[in-house]
């Protein structure tokens, strides 16, 4: 599966508004693995950069006026982006302003290029309702240096972002890659023995059943444990 970590910084809050996008990068994952493959543009965006913007990643107009404007570099990014699962921290905002310079290119919107988009903000919300789930805050919950982000920078946001996700979904989807055998294998009864709980009680059981089926949808269907009993079931 190809999956890419997208994360812009802007002139301000609105693209309705005309503000304009000033920086975007990406980041390939392939089969649960960073390739070092990577899109990163500093952009003009031909207007003046909100203070508070500024105050977030340090860019003004002054400092983008030589570089090339969105319009030069988008066809490069739709061919890139095109196809893969797009991963994305507070995904509406990044889309909203991605789809309005998109549209100044005249090329299809992101839904036209992306095979689907992951909020990893709404992940993080799901997961750990009631905490703070900043990208700040997931570095620190999984354990991933940040120390070198003193501002707001495209690339190394989609760096630090694809690490925590790897983090963050980390387990049935490297079982099913690393050491799962063939479901394929499994149907063809070479391995049909019954999996079997000892000394569990019922609520144990349900418990864990229940534990199993939340990894089941957080990893749209990718729990390792509930495809081996399917196909030893089968």
């Amino acid at each position: 599966m190809r999956q890419l970590i997208l994360d812009t910084e802007t002139t301000g809050l609105d693209p309705k508004q005309g503000h304009r996008i000033i920086e975007l990068a990406v980041v390939e994952i392939v089969d649960r693995r960073l390739t070092g493959r990577e899109l990163h543009y500093r952009l003009n965006p031909e207007r003046d950069i909100d203070f508070a913007a500024t105050e977030v990643h340090g860019l003004t107009w002054e400092d983008l006026k030589q570089e090339r404007r969105f319009v030069d570099i988008a066809q490069e990014f739709a061919e890139f982006a095109r196809g893969a699962e797009w991963i994305i921290h507070n995904a509406a905002f990044d889309l909203g302003f991605l789809d309005a310079e998109l549209d100044l290119a005249k090329l299809p919107p992101s839904g036209e290029l992306y095979a689907q988009v992951t909020d990893t903000l709404s992940l993080a919300r799901d997961t750990f309702p009631g905490k703070r789930n900043s990208l700040d805050a997931l570095c620190e919950r999984f354990s991933v240096s940040n120390a070198q982000r003193t501002l707001h920078g495209a690339l190394l946001d989609a760096q630090l972002l694809a690490e925590v996700y790897l983090a963050m979904t980390r387990g049935q989807e490297s079982l099913s890659i690393d050491i799962a055998p063939p479901l394929a294998t499994l149907a063809l009864g070479a391995a049909r023995a019954a999996l079997i709980a000892i000394g569990l009680s019922a609520d144990e059981i349900a418990a864990h059943r229940a534990y199993l089926e939340a990894l089941d949808r957080e990893s749209k269907g990718r729990c390792v444990w509930i495809r081996l009993e399917s196909a030893v079931a089968a």
